[in-house]
C-alpha cells in the first residue's frame, strides 16, 4: 500500500486516487499535469473519442419575469486517463487545467 502512494502524485484536492496506475503524460496523479481552478461534478454522457469524455452539468437558472427557476445543462469535454476506467452514465468529478486541445481544458480526478 505505501508503494502505491510514493508513485501517485499529491494534486492539492480532496479526492480518493485511482488504484490502478498509468503511463498517461495528461494524468494528474500519474502524470505532469496540474490542475487549478473550477471543479465541477456531473454525469459521464459520451465517451467516444479516444480517451476523453463529454460530462453533462444539469443547474437551475432563475427566470426573474416569472419567478421561477428553469433547468438548464452544460456540456463540458474532459480528459480522462485510462487509470479512472470511467463509463457512460458514471458520476465523476472534473477539474479544470491548462489547455489540452482546442476545446479540453478539464480533467477527470474522481470516479463517484
Amino acid at each position: 500500500m505505501a508503494e502505491k502512494t510514493d508513485k501517485t502524485r499529491n494534486i492539492g484536492i480532496n479526492v480518493t486516487p485511482p488504484e490502478k496506475t498509468c503511463t498517461d503524460q495528461y494524468c494528474p496523479f500519474h502524470g505532469t499535469l496540474s490542475v487549478r481552478g473550477h471543479i465541477i461534478t456531473g454525469v459521464v454522457s459520451s465517451t467516444k473519442m479516444q480517451h476523453s469524455i463529454l460530462v453533462k452539468r444539469e443547474y437551475t437558472q432563475i427566470v426573474p419575469k416569472f419567478e421561477r427557476y428553469e433547468k438548464r445543462t452544460s456540456i463540458y469535454p474532459a480528459h480522462c486517463p485510462p487509470c479512472l476506467n470511467v463509463q457512460v452514465g458514471d458520476k465523476v468529478r472534473i477539474a479544470e487545467c491548462r489547455p489540452l486541445s482546442k476545446t479540453i481544458s478539464f480533467v477527470a480526478i474522481e470516479k463517484l
